[in-house]
Protein backbone atom coordinates (compact mmCIF):
# COMPACT_ATOMS: atom_id res chain seq x y z
CA UNK A 1 0.00 0.00 0.00
CA UNK A 2 3.05 2.18 0.58
CA UNK A 3 4.27 2.25 -2.84
CA UNK A 4 0.96 3.26 -4.25
CA UNK A 5 0.51 5.90 -1.57
CA UNK A 6 3.90 7.64 -2.71
CA UNK A 7 2.83 7.04 -6.24
CA UNK A 8 -0.20 9.09 -5.92
CA UNK A 9 1.84 11.93 -4.04
CA UNK A 10 4.10 12.22 -7.26
CA UNK A 11 1.24 11.72 -9.46
CA UNK A 12 -2.08 12.89 -8.64
CA UNK A 13 -5.22 11.60 -9.84
CA UNK A 14 -8.73 13.36 -10.35
CA UNK A 15 -11.30 11.32 -8.57
CA UNK A 16 -15.05 11.06 -8.35
CA UNK A 17 -16.78 9.48 -5.12
CA UNK A 18 -20.25 9.23 -4.85
CA UNK A 19 -22.13 8.48 -1.88
CA UNK A 20 -19.55 10.73 -0.39
CA UNK A 21 -21.32 12.51 2.33
CA UNK A 22 -22.45 8.64 3.30
CA UNK A 23 -20.43 6.32 5.79
CA UNK A 24 -17.93 4.75 3.97
CA UNK A 25 -17.50 7.65 1.20
CA UNK A 26 -16.57 10.05 3.40
CA UNK A 27 -13.82 7.56 4.86
CA UNK A 28 -12.69 7.09 1.23
CA UNK A 29 -12.84 11.11 0.24
CA UNK A 30 -10.67 11.81 3.57
CA UNK A 31 -8.13 9.38 2.64
CA UNK A 32 -7.84 10.60 -0.76
CA UNK A 33 -7.56 14.37 0.77
CA UNK A 34 -4.43 13.27 2.94
CA UNK A 35 -2.84 11.62 -0.05
CA UNK A 36 -3.13 15.34 -2.06
CA UNK A 37 -5.68 13.95 -4.63
CA UNK A 38 -8.27 15.99 -6.10
CA UNK A 39 -11.66 14.71 -5.28
CA UNK A 40 -15.13 15.20 -6.46
CA UNK A 41 -17.90 14.16 -4.42
CA UNK A 42 -21.50 13.24 -5.62
CA UNK A 43 -23.93 13.20 -2.74
CA UNK A 44 -28.31 13.87 -2.76
CA UNK A 45 -28.31 13.63 1.03
CA UNK A 46 -30.96 10.45 0.83
CA UNK A 47 -28.40 8.47 3.34
CA UNK A 48 -25.65 10.78 4.17
CA UNK A 49 -25.38 14.00 5.91
CA UNK A 50 -23.07 17.25 5.72
CA UNK A 51 -22.14 16.64 8.85
CA UNK A 52 -20.08 13.62 7.48
CA UNK A 53 -18.52 16.38 4.77
CA UNK A 54 -17.70 19.58 7.50
CA UNK A 55 -15.81 16.62 9.37
CA UNK A 56 -13.62 15.10 6.65
CA UNK A 57 -12.92 18.57 6.04
CA UNK A 58 -11.83 19.77 8.97
CA UNK A 59 -9.59 16.62 9.95
CA UNK A 60 -7.29 17.63 6.59
CA UNK A 61 -5.59 20.27 6.09
CA UNK A 62 -6.81 24.04 4.66
CA UNK A 63 -4.94 22.95 0.95
CA UNK A 64 -6.11 19.67 1.10
CA UNK A 65 -9.82 20.76 1.78
CA UNK A 66 -9.43 23.09 -0.94
CA UNK A 67 -8.70 20.18 -3.22
CA UNK A 68 -12.62 18.83 -2.88
CA UNK A 69 -15.60 20.03 -4.70
CA UNK A 70 -19.35 18.67 -4.09
CA UNK A 71 -21.88 17.98 -6.43
CA UNK A 72 -25.44 17.64 -4.69
CA UNK A 73 -27.24 15.41 -7.11
CA UNK A 74 -28.93 11.74 -7.88
CA UNK A 75 -27.40 9.02 -9.26
CA UNK A 76 -30.96 8.47 -10.80
CA UNK A 77 -30.36 11.62 -12.93
CA UNK A 78 -27.93 10.87 -16.26
CA UNK A 79 -27.11 14.20 -16.51
CA UNK A 80 -25.69 14.67 -13.33
CA UNK A 81 -23.40 11.63 -13.57
CA UNK A 82 -22.51 12.80 -16.85
CA UNK A 83 -21.48 15.68 -15.29
CA UNK A 84 -19.46 14.14 -12.30
CA UNK A 85 -17.77 11.70 -14.68
CA UNK A 86 -16.62 14.67 -16.78
CA UNK A 87 -14.06 15.70 -14.10
CA UNK A 88 -12.36 12.76 -12.57
CA UNK A 89 -9.97 9.98 -14.57
CA UNK A 90 -10.93 6.99 -11.79
CA UNK A 91 -14.60 6.43 -10.49
CA UNK A 92 -15.09 5.12 -6.89
CA UNK A 93 -19.00 4.20 -6.48
CA UNK A 94 -20.39 3.70 -3.10
CA UNK A 95 -23.54 5.44 -3.72
CA UNK A 96 -26.59 3.15 -2.80
CA UNK A 97 -29.65 2.33 -0.63
CA UNK A 98 -28.39 0.09 1.62
CA UNK A 99 -29.98 -2.47 3.94
CA UNK A 100 -32.08 -5.76 4.05
CA UNK A 101 -35.23 -4.74 5.70
CA UNK A 102 -35.11 -1.70 4.08
CA UNK A 103 -35.55 -3.48 0.08
CA UNK A 104 -38.15 -5.80 1.75
CA UNK A 105 -40.26 -2.38 2.43
CA UNK A 106 -39.62 -0.59 -0.74
CA UNK A 107 -38.23 -2.80 -3.77
CA UNK A 108 -38.49 -0.41 -6.27
CA UNK A 109 -37.10 2.61 -4.58
CA UNK A 110 -33.90 -0.32 -4.06
CA UNK A 111 -34.09 -1.00 -7.53
CA UNK A 112 -34.06 2.46 -8.77
CA UNK A 113 -30.95 3.51 -6.83
CA UNK A 114 -29.19 0.26 -6.74
CA UNK A 115 -29.91 -0.94 -10.45
CA UNK A 116 -30.72 2.20 -12.51
CA UNK A 117 -27.81 5.00 -10.69
CA UNK A 118 -25.49 1.73 -11.50
CA UNK A 119 -25.96 1.98 -15.03
CA UNK A 120 -26.28 5.88 -15.38
CA UNK A 121 -22.91 5.81 -13.34
CA UNK A 122 -21.47 3.36 -15.34
CA UNK A 123 -22.30 4.61 -18.88
CA UNK A 124 -21.47 8.03 -17.83
CA UNK A 125 -17.95 6.60 -17.33
CA UNK A 126 -17.91 4.64 -20.35
CA UNK A 127 -18.70 7.75 -21.96
CA UNK A 128 -16.40 9.86 -20.70
CA UNK A 129 -13.31 7.83 -21.15
CA UNK A 130 -12.67 6.77 -17.31
CA UNK A 131 -9.71 4.75 -17.00
CA UNK A 132 -10.60 3.06 -13.51
CA UNK A 133 -14.32 2.34 -12.24
CA UNK A 134 -14.46 1.10 -8.65
CA UNK A 135 -17.59 0.30 -6.98
CA UNK A 136 -19.59 -1.43 -3.62
CA UNK A 137 -20.23 -4.78 -4.37
CA UNK A 138 -21.99 -6.54 -1.25
CA UNK A 139 -21.70 -9.80 0.54
CA UNK A 140 -25.16 -10.60 -0.22
CA UNK A 141 -25.23 -11.88 -3.40
CA UNK A 142 -24.13 -14.98 -1.60
CA UNK A 143 -27.31 -15.57 -0.65
CA UNK A 144 -27.99 -19.05 -0.02
CA UNK A 145 -24.81 -20.92 -1.23
CA UNK A 146 -24.21 -22.87 2.30
CA UNK A 147 -20.46 -22.94 2.56
CA UNK A 148 -18.07 -21.19 4.30
CA UNK A 149 -15.59 -19.45 3.87
CA UNK A 150 -17.46 -17.20 1.00
CA UNK A 151 -15.17 -17.48 -1.76
CA UNK A 152 -16.26 -14.98 -4.73
CA UNK A 153 -16.72 -17.46 -7.86
CA UNK A 154 -19.28 -19.51 -5.61
CA UNK A 155 -23.12 -17.83 -5.09
CA UNK A 156 -26.27 -18.78 -4.01
CA UNK A 157 -29.64 -16.87 -5.00
CA UNK A 158 -29.96 -13.58 -3.68
CA UNK A 159 -32.65 -13.98 -0.23
CA UNK A 160 -33.75 -10.17 -0.60
CA UNK A 161 -34.28 -7.58 -3.13
CA UNK A 162 -31.20 -5.17 -2.03
CA UNK A 163 -29.10 -8.88 -2.62
CA UNK A 164 -30.54 -8.86 -6.13
CA UNK A 165 -29.32 -5.30 -6.83
CA UNK A 166 -26.15 -5.82 -5.85
CA UNK A 167 -25.85 -9.08 -7.77
CA UNK A 168 -27.23 -7.38 -11.00
CA UNK A 169 -24.69 -4.43 -10.59
CA UNK A 170 -21.97 -7.21 -10.94
CA UNK A 171 -23.77 -8.74 -14.20
CA UNK A 172 -23.78 -5.23 -15.91
CA UNK A 173 -20.24 -4.61 -14.85
CA UNK A 174 -19.39 -8.01 -16.59
CA UNK A 175 -21.34 -6.96 -19.73
CA UNK A 176 -20.24 -3.67 -19.99
CA UNK A 177 -16.30 -5.14 -19.85
CA UNK A 178 -17.50 -7.34 -22.39
CA UNK A 179 -19.54 -4.96 -24.78
CA UNK A 180 -17.81 -1.60 -24.26
CA UNK A 181 -14.22 -2.69 -22.56
CA UNK A 182 -15.26 -1.01 -19.44
CA UNK A 183 -13.80 -3.36 -17.08
CA UNK A 184 -15.58 -2.20 -13.21
CA UNK A 185 -13.62 -4.07 -10.33
CA UNK A 186 -16.37 -4.74 -7.57
CA UNK A 187 -15.87 -4.76 -3.75
CA UNK A 188 -17.77 -7.60 -2.06
CA UNK A 189 -17.94 -5.64 1.48
CA UNK A 190 -18.56 -7.55 4.42
CA UNK A 191 -19.92 -5.50 7.50
CA UNK A 192 -18.29 -2.64 6.63
CA UNK A 193 -18.01 -0.34 10.02
CA UNK A 194 -16.46 2.62 11.95
CA UNK A 195 -16.73 6.47 12.23
CA UNK A 196 -19.72 8.01 10.60
CA UNK A 197 -21.93 5.20 10.57
CA UNK A 198 -25.35 6.50 11.53
CA UNK A 199 -27.00 5.22 14.46
CA UNK A 200 -30.10 6.58 14.27
CA UNK A 201 -32.86 5.75 11.80
CA UNK A 202 -35.37 1.73 11.26
CA UNK A 203 -32.22 0.60 9.30
CA UNK A 204 -29.07 1.53 11.19
CA UNK A 205 -26.59 -1.06 10.64
CA UNK A 206 -25.44 -3.12 14.18
CA UNK A 207 -22.63 -1.74 15.89
CA UNK A 208 -23.58 1.71 15.77
CA UNK A 209 -27.33 0.90 16.58
CA UNK A 210 -26.43 -1.32 19.67
CA UNK A 211 -23.73 1.09 20.87
CA UNK A 212 -26.05 4.13 20.83
CA UNK A 213 -28.64 2.34 22.86
CA UNK A 214 -26.21 0.85 25.63
CA UNK A 215 -24.96 4.15 26.15
CA UNK A 216 -28.00 5.44 26.34
CA UNK A 217 -29.27 2.87 29.01
CA UNK A 218 -31.94 1.36 26.13
CA UNK A 219 -32.67 -2.27 25.61
CA UNK A 220 -30.47 -4.16 22.81
CA UNK A 221 -31.97 -6.50 20.48
CA UNK A 222 -30.85 -9.62 18.74
CA UNK A 223 -32.80 -11.27 16.22
CA UNK A 224 -32.49 -15.10 16.50
CA UNK A 225 -30.83 -17.00 19.51
CA UNK A 226 -27.37 -14.44 18.70
CA UNK A 227 -25.52 -17.50 17.18
CA UNK A 228 -25.53 -15.51 13.86
CA UNK A 229 -22.37 -14.79 12.44
CA UNK A 230 -20.48 -11.79 10.68
CA UNK A 231 -17.43 -10.89 9.20
CA UNK A 232 -17.45 -7.98 10.93
CA UNK A 233 -14.87 -5.52 8.27
CA UNK A 234 -13.40 -1.76 9.85
CA UNK A 235 -14.33 1.10 7.39
CA UNK A 236 -9.93 1.53 7.36
CA UNK A 237 -9.82 -2.10 5.69
CA UNK A 238 -12.41 -1.05 2.88
CA UNK A 239 -10.69 2.18 1.82
CA UNK A 240 -7.54 0.34 1.36
CA UNK A 241 -9.07 -1.78 -0.92
CA UNK A 242 -10.68 0.81 -2.79
CA UNK A 243 -7.23 2.45 -3.45
CA UNK A 244 -5.65 -0.50 -4.14
CA UNK A 245 -8.37 -1.91 -6.63
CA UNK A 246 -8.49 1.80 -8.39
CA UNK A 247 -4.59 1.70 -8.75
CA UNK A 248 -4.24 -2.38 -9.50
CA UNK A 249 -2.37 -3.35 -12.97
CA UNK A 250 -4.62 -3.86 -16.03
CA UNK A 251 -5.10 -7.08 -16.09
CA UNK A 252 -6.91 -7.27 -12.58
CA UNK A 253 -9.24 -4.74 -13.72
CA UNK A 254 -12.70 -5.78 -14.11
CA UNK A 255 -12.60 -8.31 -11.44
CA UNK A 256 -14.48 -9.33 -7.58
CA UNK A 257 -13.19 -9.14 -4.41
CA UNK A 258 -14.26 -9.84 -0.80
CA UNK A 259 -13.41 -7.00 1.48
CA UNK A 260 -13.19 -8.33 5.07
CA UNK A 261 -10.85 -9.47 7.50
CA UNK A 262 -11.72 -13.30 6.96
CA UNK A 263 -13.01 -14.14 10.36
CA UNK A 264 -16.58 -14.15 12.07
CA UNK A 265 -17.85 -12.73 15.15
CA UNK A 266 -21.58 -14.14 16.85
CA UNK A 267 -23.55 -11.54 17.73
CA UNK A 268 -23.55 -12.98 21.23
CA UNK A 269 -19.54 -12.07 21.10
CA UNK A 270 -20.22 -8.99 19.47
CA UNK A 271 -22.47 -7.15 22.22
CA UNK A 272 -19.91 -8.76 24.97
CA UNK A 273 -17.04 -6.73 22.72
CA UNK A 274 -19.22 -3.65 22.52
CA UNK A 275 -19.97 -4.12 26.73
CA UNK A 276 -16.30 -4.75 27.38
CA UNK A 277 -15.41 -1.82 25.12
CA UNK A 278 -17.43 1.14 26.87
CA UNK A 279 -16.40 -0.29 29.86
CA UNK A 280 -12.98 0.97 29.10
CA UNK A 281 -13.99 4.27 27.92
CA UNK A 282 -15.96 4.75 31.25
CA UNK A 283 -19.44 3.64 30.10
CA UNK A 284 -19.86 0.32 32.27
CA UNK A 285 -22.90 -1.29 31.36
CA UNK A 286 -24.77 -4.24 33.32
CA UNK A 287 -27.22 -5.02 30.25
CA UNK A 288 -28.35 -8.61 28.55
CA UNK A 289 -30.09 -8.73 25.46
CA UNK A 290 -33.18 -9.17 24.21
CA UNK A 291 -33.56 -11.45 21.85
CA UNK A 292 -36.50 -12.18 18.87
CA UNK A 293 -37.54 -13.21 15.98
CA UNK A 294 -34.67 -13.99 13.32
CA UNK A 295 -35.14 -11.32 10.78
CA UNK A 296 -36.51 -12.12 7.25
CA UNK A 297 -33.87 -11.81 4.40
CA UNK A 298 -30.56 -12.48 6.66
CA UNK A 299 -28.43 -14.58 6.09
CA UNK A 300 -27.12 -17.23 8.92
CA UNK A 301 -23.37 -16.74 8.92
CA UNK A 302 -21.20 -14.78 6.66
CA UNK A 303 -16.99 -15.33 6.77
CA UNK A 304 -14.97 -13.81 3.62
CA UNK A 305 -12.34 -16.00 2.20
CA UNK A 306 -9.94 -12.72 1.45
CA UNK A 307 -6.88 -15.04 -0.68
CA UNK A 308 -7.92 -13.47 -4.10
CA UNK A 309 -7.75 -9.52 -2.86
CA UNK A 310 -4.55 -10.71 -0.74
CA UNK A 311 -2.76 -12.28 -3.95
CA UNK A 312 -4.26 -9.92 -6.64
CA UNK A 313 -4.23 -6.42 -4.84
CA UNK A 314 -1.77 -6.52 -2.04
CA UNK A 315 -4.82 -6.18 0.59
CA UNK A 316 -3.89 -6.68 4.45
CA UNK A 317 -6.80 -5.99 6.60
CA UNK A 318 -4.96 -3.20 9.29
CA UNK A 319 -8.41 -3.60 12.21
CA UNK A 320 -9.93 -6.74 12.87
CA UNK A 321 -13.14 -6.81 14.91
CA UNK A 322 -11.77 -5.61 17.88
CA UNK A 323 -9.46 -3.33 17.49
CA UNK A 324 -11.84 -1.57 14.94
CA UNK A 325 -14.25 -1.34 17.84
CA UNK A 326 -11.81 0.26 19.86
CA UNK A 327 -10.74 2.85 17.39
CA UNK A 328 -14.49 3.82 16.32
CA UNK A 329 -15.68 3.72 20.03
CA UNK A 330 -14.14 7.21 20.65
CA UNK A 331 -16.06 8.71 17.86
CA UNK A 332 -19.06 6.51 18.87
CA UNK A 333 -19.16 8.09 21.94
CA UNK A 334 -18.42 11.66 21.08
CA UNK A 335 -21.42 12.02 18.82
CA UNK A 336 -23.62 9.83 20.37
CA UNK A 337 -25.92 10.20 23.26
CA UNK A 338 -23.25 9.42 25.90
Amino acid sequence: MAAHTDELRTRPRRWLVTGAAGFIGSNIVEALLRLDQQVVGLDNFATGHQRNIDELLAAVEPAQAARFRLIVGDIRDRETCAAACAQADIVLHQAALGSVPRSLADPATSHDVNVTGFINMLDAARRAGISRFVYAASSSTYGDEPNLPKREDRIGNPLSPYAATKLVNEIYAAVYARSYGLRATGLRYFNVFGPRQDPNGPYAAVIPKWLDALVAGEAVTINGDGETSRDFCFVANAVQANLLAALAPDEVQGEVFNVAVGDRTSLNRLFALLKAGLAEHGHERDAEPVHAEFRAGDVRHSEADITKARQLLGYDPTHDVVTGINQALPWYLSRGRA
